[in-house]
């Protein structure tokens, strides 16, 4: 496969730092939404990259941190020239134990959760790479390529 040196350079790229705060979630998905309307993404498009980091960020705050207000999540995110965007959402809370048992659809360490978060990111996202250790945090990796370019109003 031919990789053209065009498809690794950045479109434009944003960091945040949020406390890990349930109500900062909200927050996170109307930036997300927001940032990736640079591309040529479709509304449902966009509402599903929403839903991927919320359920990220979600993690983090519920599992990773155990809804401690005063800890921090970092989100990264960055557009590609070839028409991409990659999300980091990385904590430094628990971690996670059994990485596999915890990618399962409805694991969950906490009880009254579906543990659907992983399979939704899944779902909406091309690739989703999961880094954990435990007693020092979790870093999940979510991308996505535009589907249909929609032509351009010349």
């Amino acid at each position: 496969m031919n990789v053209n040196e065009k498809d690794f350079r950045v479109k434009n790229q944003i960091r945040l730092t949020i406390q890990s705060r349930a109500e900062n979630v909200a927050f996170v998905r109307a930036c997300t939404a927001a940032f990736a309307s640079q591309m040529d993404y479709t509304l449902e498009e966009i509402d599903e990259i929403r839903l991927a980091v919320s359920e990220a960020v979600s993690n983090s705050i519920i599992h990773g941190y155990k809804n401690d207000p005063y800890s921090q999540v970092e989100l990264y995110i960055t557009l590609w020239e070839n028409g991409g965007i990659e999300i980091v959402v990385e904590d430094h809370g628990c971690g996670i134990a059994d990485l596999k048992q915890a990618m399962e659809p409805t694991f969950s360490t906490e009880p009254g959760r579906m543990g659907l978060g992983f399979a939704f990111m899944q779902s909406f996202m091309d690739q989703v790479e999961v880094k954990s250790r435990v007693g020092q945090g979790t870093t999940v990796i979510l991308k996505r390529k535009v589907r249909q370019p929609v032509e351009s109003k010349n």
